[in-house]
């Protein structure tokens, strides 16, 4: 099958996708054992047996309530330095009372990450980590369905009360008595969204038809994701938060004057927010988060404050449902807080910890991977010994092996929880905790008795800290044969991109493909058959349910066709190099073509970041990697201009000046275009354009222009600090967005948008000119309306509004220009094919994903779009058409250039940077689709806009097919050998692009498959994998774009 580089590139990225998804749904697979709720309830422990005869405890069940009634109060994105710090004492003055002085035990709760809502919701109320493929579930929540402490309240009978993020109704559907959901997405909404639910409050305090109350509040949550937890509205948002607990407060006091148990009041967030105000990171901004208990049932503070204690967000689970009553869930990895149960009796205390550390003991049993397998290892071993027993003919021989039996059964295969340094402390502890229940069943109340309890409570509190560490070191269990056949399929598809990559890089731009030979060979059908027994025999012996095991058996077979089928083709294309074993040079187009230093730059670059992402260091500070990178290549493209207009030979000059003739009689006819050509050994080519024929005002501006980018480079990476290392420290960005320096602010985005007019009007029709300029006022318009610039006449007691109708005005415009955009292209496509038209076609398109761009971006970060544009620009007339770099080259530059500008944005490796609120402008409600897409475009907008600029870059480089064959006579006589169409450049570049793509997603799931174990897994190389799959999917898209728009037929061209 013959097929040109585009489409040869495209269709790899759309395998290796499929590759990328199976081997994400395996490293992401659902976490821990979750046991289904009818097995997850059972009969609670006893006490401890005591030793020897007397009298024994007959103490079986759960123990009583602690507290009546309990209300939750969970507040979306509270650090705790909005409670403990000074935030708090100024905002929250009632809460800080009572943390200083009141009835109240005050904790730092640690989240796991990712730190976003409904993984976080998950701990809270089972005490066992979510997995980290929750962060994407979490745009779109199913029920829960393991053990939790929501389903036991209500098998209980306990009736539950609910208001806030309706996260919470689907996770526990039909769990509530009432409740009234808020959607937690449009995060515009600061105000009602809060509103909503503190109306029910009067109501329902007032009642006696509850139990359990939880209130979930969002507004600051969005104002932190609007303008971060520095803005002046998160003070006025503290103190309503305060006076809501006032109230919640004051009303639980007042109901324990008629109920014999006091009542309890939580005040917790489900997460923190990093200081740009997003999260779902492990900074500790994002993970840390006040726990407070406040009931009467606590003793007053006395003396000096102390700093919280940190507990595990964890810990609520188990420590509430003893308070409640209730069964701690089968998979909390939670431990009890101690000072919650301090004033009951030292035997209640005792009973408490003994539940909580039977409950993890089991746990840690159910989920070590080898405990349930040594027992049949063991039966395996006593039958395969036994016959090698039988099969021994001597005596000494049979006494040998009896030995060795006698001394493996007895100690070798012994069930791995059981050896456990947790479950040895917990089982010391409950013979201690035995032997102290016999003493007091006994009557003896000295001191001895008191002594022994505390040491057991000790005993207890280190078992189950113990046990609570092994088993959170157990997040999940990996589905490894889905991660097996996603490596394979994502390995070949590499393997074949390079094995293809001379011929997809000639002259013609197509090859064949060897289909038919590899599918119809005796090799491909025993692959098929080999897969599908190991397919087999690995989906009916698993002890875990594999994902890939669990879809259809047509479907694996389908895949494991595709697997076999791949595999023949890169042992075919390999055979067939081992036969003719003369590699084309670099281009074919040239015979005698060498690798120049930035060859050498490119492809160095290349592998020194695919192996730098076995480091996490260099994963956290990957914005350093690219910018060293991009410092580099402009170093190297200052020593090409250098060499290109300062170091010309004079045998070149010579030969120059005929070749100048034959141009000149080409542009008496029609207007010469630059194209895309690749560099002859002796450069003649690059001659053509060099110091004879350009003035000296252009050779220094060519010069210039590496230092200009250079300059460009360093103010941007000054406006965001981004990583993990020095994202704490304050940058450009965090001064213009400080209230005080609004004004500053609002003139430097009045002064970008100018700039970007003016940048990208050049090349658009007059209607897409009006429009752009219409519409990059309606932006400025966008950001006044919701206050984060200000027009001149504007006054600063202006209400703030949500800025619906402005940002709808700029998306028509947004709308209307890429629609004439995409109206010129089906022209150029269909009807006639004007390169021309496509020309203006695509770069019309390209404006109008800038406009969006633009409406998306916080202002601050508008001359990040402002330098993209200029640099490219700059690179455009000063770089890449006097030099006449090849497509290949010009494909990677904007592919690292893409990657530093995504950094350049604010972006990172943790999911915090990501900028929610990109996805509601616009929107008055809560929309999946367009919130998930306008999410997305606005945190690849760096590499998109790029990629598209590659597109319009090449596509304006395509001449006419009479320019090309007069062309090709002169370079004929100049270089001796091959030309290059320039047809062939649009499917260069989209070769370029997925192979650049592929090399480092390929080595990172390699990398990452055997890091799974590593202390970091979770919170550097598990957000890292993400992103790479996600930039994969985008890179596929934009290849079939290139694609689509690579509709010229290859011509035939003689050697």
């Amino acid at each position: 099958m013959r097929l040109r580089s585009g489409v040869f590139a495209a269709g790899c990225l759309l395998v290796q996708a499929l590759g990328v998804g199976l081997f994400l749904r395996g490293f992401f697979p659902v976490p821990v054992r979750s046991l289904p709720r009818r097995e997850a309830r059972g009969a609670p422990p006893a006490e401890p047996p005591q030793p020897g005869a007397g009298v024994t405890s007959n103490w079986t069940k759960i123990p009583s309530p602690l507290f009546k009634k309990v209300v939750i109060v969970l507040i979306d994105a509270l650090r705790d330095d909005f409670v403990f710090g000074s935030k708090g004492k100024q905002f929250m003055p009632y809460t800080t009372e009572l943390v200083e002085k009141g009835t109240c035990h005050s904790f730092i709760a640690e989240a796991k990450p990712p730190t976003v809502t409904m993984p976080r919701i998950k701990a809270l109320m089972t005490g066992s980590i979510p997995g980290f493929i929750d962060v994407i579930m979490n745009l779109n929540s199913p029920a829960l369905l393991e053990d939790n402490l929501i389903w036991q309240a209500k098998t209980a009978g306990k009736r539950i009360v609910f208001y806030g993020d309706d996260t919470w109704v689907k996770l526990f559907p039909k769990h509530f008595v009432e409740y009234d959901g808020t959607t937690s997405f449009f995060v515009s909404d600061y105000t009602e969204v809060d509103d909503n639910v503190t109306r029910h409050l009067d109501g329902v305090l007032k009642r006696e038809d509850w139990d359990i109350l939880i209130l979930h509040y969002l507004g600051l949550d969005h104002i932190g994701h609007l303008t971060g937890p520095n803005s002046p509205l998160v003070g006025p948002k503290l103190y309503e938060m305060d006076n809501i607990l006032k109230k919640i407060h004051t009303s639980l006091l007042s109901k324990e004057r008629e109920s014999s148990l006091p009542n309890l009041l939580i005040v917790c967030g489900d997460h923190g927010m990093s200081e740009t105000g997003s999260h779902g990171g492990s900074s500790e901004e994002e993970v840390h988060t006040p726990l407070l208990f406040i009931s009467s049932a606590f003793e007053k503070r006395n003396g000096p404050l102390k700093q919280p204690e940190l507990v595990q967000q964890t810990d609520l689970a188990a420590t509430l449902a003893i308070g409640l009553g209730l069964p701690i869930s089968r998979n909390s990895v939670g431990n009890i807080i101690l000072s919650v149960i301090e004033g009951k009796t030292m035997r209640e205390q005792l009973r408490f910890l003994h539940l909580n550390g039977f409950q993890l003991s089991r746990l840690l049993q159910e989920n070590m991977p080898t405990y349930e397998k040594g027992k049949s290892i063991k039966v395996i071993f006593l039958i395969s010994s036994s016959i090698l027993f039988l099969l021994c003919q001597q005596e000494t021989l049979k006494l040998q092996f009896e030995v060795f039996r006698n001394k493996n059964t007895t100690h070798q295969y012994k069930p791995i929880g059981s050896q456990d340094p947790g479950f040895e402390h917990f089982k010391i502890a409950e013979k201690s905790h035995g032997n102290w229940i016999k003493l007091y069943l006994e009557g003896n109340n000295s001191e001895v008795l008191l002594n022994l309890g505390k040491k057991v409570l000790k005993q207890y509190l280190e078992a189950l800290k113990i046990l609570s560490s092994s088993l959170s070191k157990q997040v999940a269990q990996y589905d490894m044969y889905s991660m097996t056949v996603g490596t394979v399929i994502v390995l070949e598809v590499l393997l074949l991109l390079l094995l293809s990559m001379s011929k997809a890089l000639s002259s013609r731009a197509e090859f064949e493909v060897p289909l038919s030979p590899p599918l119809f060979s005796l090799l491909f059908y025993l692959m098929c058959l080999m897969l599908c027994a190991v397919h087999v025999i690995v989906c009916t012996s698993a002890e875990s349910l594999c994902y890939f095991c669990s879809i259809s058996w047509l479907t694996a077979v389908g895949v494991m066709m595709l697997i076999s089928a791949l595999m023949c083709v890169i042992l075919s294309a390999f055979g067939k190099m081992i036969e003719n074993p003369k590699l084309p040079a670099k281009n074919p187009a040239v015979s005698s073509s060498s690798w120049s230093e930035l060859d050498v730059l490119i492809l160095a670059g290349t592998v020194g970041y695919a192996v730098s992402l076995g480091a996490s260091s260099f994963i956290e500070e990957e914005h350093q990697t690219w910018y060293f990178l991009i410092n580099t290549l402009c170093l190297a493209l200052c020593q090409e201009i250098c060499r290109h207009y300062f170091l010309v030979k004079e045998c070149d000059l010579q030969l120059s000046t005929a070749v100048k003739q034959n141009f000149e009689d080409i542009e008496e006819t029609t207007q010469y275009r630059k194209v895309d050509i690749p560099s002859c050994d002796s450069k003649l080519v690059k001659v053509t354009s060099s110091g004879e024929f350009l003035k000296g005002s252009e050779k220094w501006m060519g010069l210039a222009s590496p230092l200009i980018i250079l300059i460009c480079c360093r103010l941007l990476r000054s406006l965001n600090q981004t990583g993990v290392q020095w994202a704490h420290r304050p940058d450009f960005g965090h001064w213009l967005t400080s209230s005080e320096h609004k004004a500053v602010l609002s003139l430097l985005a009045a002064v970008s948008l100018v700039m970007l007019f003016i940048l990208v009007q050049r090349r658009c029709s007059l209607v897409s000119k009006i429009a752009m300029a219409l519409g990059l006022l309606g932006v400025y318009s966008y950001r006044a309306a919701i206050g984060n610039v200000a027009f001149p006449w504007q006054q600063d007691s202006r209400d703030i509004s949500k800025g619906i109708i402005e940002a709808r005005f700029v998306y028509v415009f947004v709308l209307g220009i890429i629609f004439t955009g995409t109206k010129d292209l089906l022209k150029s496509q269909v009807i006639s094919a004007d390169c021309k038209t496509k020309s203006i076609g695509l770069w019309e398109v390209y404006s109008g994903l800038v406009l969006l761009a633009a409406l998306l971006f916080r202002p601050h970060n508008l001359p990040v779009l402002v330098f993209c544009l200029l640099i490219q620009m700059i690179m455009t007339r000063c770089i890449w058409k006097p030099l006449k770099f090849d497509a290949a080259q010009i494909t990677i530059m904007h592919y690292w250039f893409g990657q530093a500008f995504f950094y350049f944005q604010g972006n990172s490796n943790s999911i915090a940077t990501v900028d929610i609120s990109a996805g509601f402008v616009g929107l008055d409600n809560y929309v999946e689709i367009p919130a998930i897409f306008l999410t997305g475009f606005a945190t690849y907008a760096g590499p998109l806009l790029w990629a598209i600029h590659l597109l319009c870059y090449l596509s304006s480089e395509v001449s006419s097919s009479d320019l090309e064959n007069k062309h090709t006579i002169i370079t004929d006589k100049v270089c001796s050998g091959h030309t290059t169409w320039n047809s062939a450049a649009m499917g260069h570049g989209c070769f370029c692009y997925a192979l650049i793509c592929s090399v480092p997603v390929t080595v990172y799931i390699i990398l990452v498959t055997g890091l799974r174990y590593h202390l970091f897994i979770w919170s550097v190389f598990s957000p890292k994998l993400l992103y790479e799959g996600m930039r994969v999917f985008i890179t596929a898209a934009v290849c079939m774009f290139f694609t689509a728009m690579d509709q010229n037929r290859s011509q035939k061209i003689h050697d």
